[in-house]
């Protein structure tokens, strides 16, 4: 076969374009891998802050969780040993009405002893943290006296303790045993 001179511009022109058509391709593809590949970094940022996010609220809900509990074992805490403080006070007051029943058997082994027993059980409550509610003189106090018998005495001024019939206890700033009073009108 023979070959024309016009043959050869055109086959080159055709194989030219068929090179420009694969460039142009490679490009696009090129392009779309890129396009796709920002797409696949910003998903990937995306879901990272999904997960940081998702984490800190973990954090603070674990945060949270170890402060309630911890609250609950203390007030869990606070109250048995109230409780326990409280079915102790009855050998106290028993105690002291023993000790005023023999006053005048002062310096007997038996006075002493009870004394001691008494003084002991105090210093325990005093090292425990409970504390007696003061009455005596003091204004009346809903929240801390518990008022079962009213007086006339114009002496002492309006709404004050006058006498104190059982001693209230407080066991960190709790109310165990209400003060029993007398209060003056």
């Amino acid at each position: 076969m023979s070959k024309k001179k016009g043959d050869i511009p055109e086959q080159e022109l055709v194989e030219e374009s068929v090179e420009v058509e694969q460039a142009e391709e490679t490009e696009e593809t090129l392009a779309d891998e890129a396009v796709s590949e920002q797409d696949a970094v910003e998903e990937i940022k995306k879901l990272a802050d999904e997960n940081h996010d998702k984490y800190l609220r973990l954090a603070a809900e674990f945060d949270n969780y170890k402060k309630r509990t911890q609250k609950e074992k203390d007030e869990l805490s606070l109250y048995v040993a109230g409780d326990t403080i409280a079915k102790i006070l009855p050998v106290m007051d028993n105690l002291e009405r023993a000790l005023a029943s023999c006053e005048a058997d002062k310096g007997t082994p038996m006075y002493d002893g009870v004394s001691m027993v008494l003084k002991q059980c105090a210093e325990i409550f005093e090292a425990m943290g409970v504390t007696p509610i003061p009455a005596v003189g003091e204004p009346f106090d809903p929240n801390l006296h518990n008022a079962v018998m009213h007086v006339e005495d114009d002496s002492v001024g309006e709404n004050t303790v006058v006498e104190e019939l059982m001693r209230g206890y407080q066991y960190k700033g709790k109310v165990i045993r209400y003060s029993m009073v007398k209060v003056a009108n």
